[in-house]
């Protein structure tokens, strides 16, 4: 079922009950998200975490993390996703005796809710109204969907307030490897990295590494590295538009400006010179 328009000037979109959807590969966007796991088998990558996701999996994403699912093609694998504006919550906020939901997505960042019994039926029950909302495609009907929207919100705010809520991890040997790789890579993502850092640093062969982080998350080590500095570059224009491509090129771990561009566009859609044209604008129209 495909979502229909962000409301409210691109404030929420909401993709309900997809069933083996297009899973976009490792990747990142300037909205908050709220993903909710119904059915499958998949594991999902949030920055430099790996989570096994179990039914009823809610995963909260802040911002221009990079994520991504890693879904098992033999068994039906389903999932709904509501991404959103956080300025579409400051009517909300303002209210007499109102709590911070935003935040679980500002303290917690990046963070698997594990739901069961009543709060995983009424979490579910409030899904299927916000679908059903939408699909009335009229006024009133976008309305109680982000009324809808706002209860899920609080149902989430009162489970990040218990933090035994959350799932203890129990990882396979392969998923620490795996998770062991992610974070050299966070550590080391700006310098030269060659698989024989890693095979001496985990010491276990570089095939069996490329070969294991290929069955888990879905893409090769280098892909991963390389979106990952795409993705810090993406941040670091966001953070100061006037710093020069060149300067965030080299500060990303690229050698060649011609490889960042390339690479950029590819991932981004769009040239680094273009992209940093376009926040400098629209922090302009913001003054």
């Amino acid at each position: 079922m495909l979502p229909i328009a962000f409301d409210q000037k691109g404030m929420i979109d909401f993709d309900y009950w997809v069933e083996n959807p297009i899973v976009p590969m490792f990747h990142s966007h300037s909205f908050y998200e709220v993903y909710y796991f119904h059915q499958g088998r998949c594991n999902y990558l949030i920055g430099d975490k790996i989570y096994m996701l179990s039914p009823g999996d809610l995963i909260l994403m802040y911002g221009m993390t990079l994520h991504g699912a890693n879904a098992d093609p033999t068994v039906p694998y389903i999932r709904t996703i509501v991404h959103f504006d956080p300025t579409f919550l400051r009517p909300f906020l303002e209210l007499p005796y109102a709590v911070n939901l935003l935040q679980p997505f500002q303290e917690l960042r990046n963070r698997r809710i594990s739901l069961n019994g009543k709060v995983k039926e009424e979490v579910e029950r409030l899904l299927a109204n916000m679908n059903e909302q939408q699909l009335r495609q009229n006024r009133t009907g976008v309305y109680r969907m982000q009324l809808a929207f706002v209860d899920l919100l609080y149902i989430i705010y009162e489970q990040c307030l218990n933090p035994l809520q959350h799932k203890t991890e129990s990882a396979s040997e392969k998923e620490r490897i795996v998770q062991q790789i992610i974070s050299f890579i966070e550590d080391n993502y700006a310098a030269e990295i060659h698989l024989e850092q890693m095979e001496d640093h985990l010491h276990f062969s570089k095939s069996y590494l490329s070969k294991l982080f290929k069955e888990i998350t879905g893409f090769t080590i280098f892909d991963y590295i390389y979106r990952r500095r795409i993705n810090q570059a993406r941040n670091l224009f966001m953070t100061n538009p006037r710093r020069s491509v060149t300067e965030i090129c080299v500060e990303t771990g690229f050698k060649h400006l011609a490889h960042f561009s390339r690479l950029f566009k590819l991932h981004a859609g769009i040239t680094p010179e273009v992209y940093k044209r376009q926040i400098r604008d629209s922090l302009l129209n913001r003054r």
